[in-house]
């Protein structure tokens, strides 16, 4: 018997068990750094998408655009989006056909604006689809004179010099209240005018009548007692306002049209509920009073719907007075610029 072969089979051994382990333990090295590189990354990427959204809804608005204005102090918007992945860049501009522009050119996603702007952009050329429009609000624009102005009926106006924004919703209202009284936009004297401008010629006097929408109207009526002659009831204009897109991103992200309808509904619910609240809220933002904002709020209706066959018809009913009215160059198809038009 070899007394060396015990300690033999134990040097023997030993070498393999070490190495063993050694390997083992590399193994477990590689797998738990990997495991740490995974969790890190998920992390980074989770922290990465919580502080910067994958998309982000660029709206472009006006001062006078009361609810859009309301959403943009609340910020509720931002949170409906927030878990689609998506945040919300507001961009002012001054007024509608500046806002089509800016649609056109890339520089906003979505916007609103009254009737006219769109029917003057798509006979332009402007890229943009109507995807939803507020309720009509026909009271929310008016022939307004002084308060102690001797004309009484719309008819009065004939020979009359009458202030307007040229292309605007309410030279739409003014040829149509015309013709419900027997008279042409030739019978009259039109002095075209911006609002401010207007206003001004409208308290100088030198003007007999001006056509103003709210909430220009309301201030008007407030600071001076003017006197609405004619507005848009009873059925005489509907006075929609619209919710423009650009086509791709309308079709690319229909949730994100949807969060915005469902914010735009419920805040507008809230917001006929409590007009006061809504008005102290929305008035240092449109640097105008209280009760001027308040009362522009009442002739307002806010509850955005896709667009209809019927709304479509009307919008197109507008631009076909306006081509004839030489305001426009060419005749348009409103219809081309509707995403979808339902019954």
């Amino acid at each position: 018997m070899n007394p060396v072969a015990p300690e033999d089979s134990v040097f023997e051994v030993a070498p393999r068990s070490f190495w063993q382990a050694l390997r083992d333990l590399a193994i477990s090295a590689i797998v738990v750094t990997a495991i740490a590189l995974i969790v890190s990354f998920i992390s980074a990427a989770s922290a990465h998408a919580q502080g910067k959204p994958r998309g982000e809804l660029r709206i472009g608005y006006q001062k006078s655009a009361s609810l859009f204005v309301l959403q943009k102090a609340q910020g509720t918007l931002e949170k409906k989006l927030s878990p689609l992945g998506f945040g919300v860049k507001w961009v002012e501009f001054p007024a509608g056909p500046q806002l089509l522009e800016g649609l056109n050119v890339g520089a906003v996603d979505v916007g609103y604006v009254g009737e006219a702007p769109p029917i003057f952009a798509q006979a332009a050329g402007a890229k943009f689809v109507y995807f939803g429009y507020d309720p009509a609000a026909p009271r929310a624009e008016a022939i307004l004179v002084t308060k102690d102005s001797p004309i009484r009926s719309v008819a009065d106006l004939k020979g009359k010099k009458v202030a307007l924004n040229k292309g605007s919703n309410v030279h739409y209202l003014l040829v149509k209240q015309l013709e419900k009284n027997g008279l042409k936009l030739s019978d009259i004297q039109p002095v075209y005018l911006a609002p401010a401008d207007g206003r001004a010629a409208f308290e100088g006097k030198n003007v007999d009548a001006w056509v103003i929408w709210d909430p220009f109207q309301a201030a008007a009526e407030k600071a001076t007692g003017a006197r609405v002659l004619a507005d848009g009831a009873p059925d005489v204009v509907n006075n929609y306002q619209y919710y423009l897109g650009e086509r791709g991103f309308v079709k690319k992200h229909p949730q994100v049209i949807d969060a915005l309808f469902a914010d735009s509904v419920e805040q507008g619910i809230w917001l006929k509920k409590n007009l006061r609240q809504a008005a102290e809220l929305i008035a240092p933002l449109q640097g105008l009073p209280v009760d001027v904002v308040e009362l522009a709020l009442r002739r307002y209706e806010f509850n955005v719907k896709p667009i209809t066959a019927a709304v479509a018809a009307d919008q197109q009913q507008i631009a076909d007075t306006f081509y004839a009215l030489k305001l426009i160059p060419k005749p348009i198809k409103v219809s081309d610029a509707v995403v979808t038009a339902q019954p």
